[in-house]
């Protein structure tokens, strides 16, 4: 049994929405006022500092697993301003000590919102990276842009890596399809030319795709050859990343390639106590966010919740290339 244990390692993935993480410094290119010192959110140097380490808190935390503490080998961030938060996050807050690279996208999104992924050099190695702008449709607003890259683990394989904010269902989920959609068709289009050159890469694609596991355009990721490997993800008392009116559900999803599905170890939302309050309006429990409406907690993370992904890297080493996918995806359909 101990030998077993030495032999197996684990490599994990963790995705968060961080809700709002800006810094405290106009961008006059960016709609960003509602989140200064003198703004009616009165988002002062302190709590922007608070919520960097309530983040970083979260974070170190969701990297424990079966009992044994650790830290997150990779992890997809969304809703972060820009790279001076970045740093911030990663050379400054509580994770200053982890020794975490990042890599940023610059958008064109009107708030300033952008995606990150975030590395432990000891686990991942980027080879190449970019950011990827969807092709807009009829009344589509600029939106995030998609975070590509590609790195090395430690068995020699190499990830591609998609890191996606879809546009909100703000204006009603019908209007908003189609934007949700391009986005969508941008991502699977990269895949295909990626698996042009090598038919069973190993993909991951994450983040808040703002849609359920039902929506129309998370089935398009699955219908072109991902799977959702957070589909059944629950937590402790968490059913799903975000909670809407009393109701649970998942907006946010990792998604993967048929070759890395006998690796997957486990999925599940972190939801541990500290990052849930009450709810007294629905009852029960919902995630412990900054705001809610104007009234600022100090205690607050985010509104949504992390999802996690354990790989068994003894799982990569000398498997086969070539798998058959009706085998494999039983478990995911």
């Amino acid at each position: 049994m101990l030998l077993d244990l030495l032999l197996v390692s684990f490599l994990t993935f963790v995705e968060l929405n961080c809700e709002n993480l800006f810094d405290c410094r106009h961008d006059s290119l960016r709609n960003d006022t509602e989140y200064l010192p003198d703004s009616p959110r009165h988002w002062t140097p302190w709590r922007y500092w608070k919520k960097l380490n309530n983040i970083a808190q979260c974070l170190i935390a969701a990297g424990d697993y079966n009992g044994q503490s650790g830290l997150p080998d990779i992890i997809a961030l969304c809703e972060v301003e820009n790279d001076s938060v970045m740093r911030d996050l990663t050379k400054r807050s509580l994770l200053r000590n982890a020794v975490y690279e990042y890599i940023v996208t610059n958008s064109d999104d009107p708030r300033g919102m952008n995606v990150s992924l975030v590395y432990s050099p000891f686990a991942f190695a980027p080879i190449n990276h970019r950011s990827l702008r969807p092709r807009p449709v009829k009344k589509m607003p600029p939106t995030r842009d998609i975070l590509y890259v590609s790195g090395r683990i430690i068995t020699g394989d190499t990830l591609h890596i998609f890191v996606v904010h879809s546009p909100s269902r703000r204006n009603g989920e019908r209007f908003t399809r189609p934007f949700r959609m391009a986005v969508a068709e941008t991502v699977t289009r990269s895949i295909d030319s990626i698996r042009a050159l090598s038919p069973c890469a190993d993909i991951i694609v994450a983040g808040d795709f703002n849609a359920y596991a039902t929506d129309k355009s998370l089935c398009m990721y699955t219908s072109g050859g991902l799977f959702d490997v957070t589909s059944a993800a629950r937590g402790s008392t968490a059913r799903g990343t975000y909670r809407y009116k009393g109701r649970w559900g998942s907006l946010d999803h990792i998604l993967m390639s048929a070759s890395l599905l006998p690796a997957v170890d486990s999925s599940y939302i972190y939801d541990a106590p500290f990052l849930l309050e009450e709810d007294f309006v629905y009852g029960g429990v919902r995630p412990c966010r900054t705001y809610n409406g104007y009234k600022y907690s100090s205690e607050g993370t985010s509104d949504h919740l992390p999802l996690k992904v354990v790989l068994r890297i003894d799982s990569l080493r000398g498997r086969e290339r070539i798998k058959s996918r009706n085998t494999v995806s039983k478990s995911y359909n």
